[in-house]
């Protein structure tokens, strides 16, 4: 893990804190995502919402990737479809369940993706966790049951328990983007493209059954919901994209990674401070053991990169801008809306 105050400058005497920067903004970005969603979402406008975000954002990143869409093989944009479907079934359960909890939970709950996939890896891998991890993830799981409880014991909320299943559907998401060898090679802007066209299949097929049809939901929408849906298409998944693989090849992954491991922090703070939210003093405690523990277990599990800019797998960020977001050849990672 390259530490975070190694050097002052990369080449070219930029100053790393100008690097730095950007990438803790688009941890911002991702931690008002779920407030942002909460109150554009219901129950019945979902599928719907769900539809306008990434028809907005698919033209946009098709005009970024170019022709680079043209030489994808047949292997590469079936691999690519594959993976928006999985990423449709991530949103919709992050969705609603943010619909159904708070916006502070949402975004500490989701964050368990960064213990479950080492987890899942080690499962996979045959290896065993290290003492570190485990007590990590014991931490971290403590944590999220004191904070479902709120200001007293309850039974967690059918958000909260949404919540958790969706950071084990990122889990999958993450496994089948960082084993998947036909797309380790495949250009990050175009394999997005893909993704995001597969997840338009999907939600366009649910529409129907959903309730009500996204046009209704678009033409029901006042300025500031508008407003709203473009700031998580554009600056949730196209911003987050961009500054992501502009630092990542102006500094380490792993240095990328770390700040952006700062997310559940700041959806935290901007569900206390914006969206009301109330966790109460368990509540506290378990988002506190949340952070600590998440912040333990990705340091236990960053691998020592030998150089800075050597590829390793980038854990945070939402799984519709991190698979874009790496170097050809380096695994691919996820987290949140």
């Amino acid at each position: 893990m390259t530490p975070l105050t190694s050097g002052t400058a990369r080449p070219g005497n930029r100053p790393l804190w100008l690097i730095d920067l950007p990438v803790v903004l688009v941890a911002v970005v991702w931690g008002s995502s779920y407030l942002a969603a909460k109150e554009l979402a219901t129950t019945a406008t979902v599928i719907a919402l769900l539809l306008l975000r990434f028809v907005v954002a698919a033209p946009v990143m098709a005009v970024v990737a170019g022709r680079a869409i043209t030489r994808l093989s047949a292997r590469e944009a079936g691999a690519g479809v594959l993976l928006g479907m999985l990423l449709s079934g991530v949103l919709v359960l992050e969705t609603f369940g943010v619909v159904h909890t708070s916006a502070t939970n949402a975004g500490l709950i989701i964050s368990l993706t960064m213990i479950f996939t080492p987890l899942a890896e080690a499962v996979a891998t045959r290896t065993r966790p290290t003492g570190a991890f485990l007590g990590a993830a014991a931490m971290s799981v403590t944590g999220v049951a004191l904070l479902t409880q709120g200001s007293g014991f309850t039974t967690p909320s059918s958000g909260d328990l949404l919540m958790l299943l969706a950071a084990v559907a990122r889990t999958v998401y993450v496994m089948a983007t960082g084993r998947m060898k036909t797309v380790r090679s495949t250009d990050s802007g175009a394999l997005t493209v893909v993704q995001f066209t597969g997840a338009i299949a999907v939600f366009a097929l649910a529409s129907p059954f959903a309730g009500v049809s996204p046009v209704d939901v678009a033409a029901a929408y006042s300025p500031q919901q508008w407003a709203a849906l473009l700031y998580l298409a554009l600056m949730c998944t196209l911003f987050a994209f961009f500054v992501q693989m502009w630092a990542v090849r102006r500094t380490s992954p792993s240095r990328v990674s770390l700040l952006l491991g700062t997310e559940p922090l700041w959806a935290a703070v901007i569900g206390v401070v914006a969206g009301g939210d109330r966790p109460g003093l368990l509540g506290a405690a378990g988002a506190v053991l949340i952070l600590v523990g998440t912040t333990w277990g990705r340091q236990a599990t960053t691998p020592t990169a030998t150089a800075e800019g050597e590829p390793s797998r980038l854990e945070g960020g939402s799984p519709e801008t991190t698979a874009a977001s790496q170097p050809a050849g380096a695994a691919q990672g996820a987290p949140p809306m």
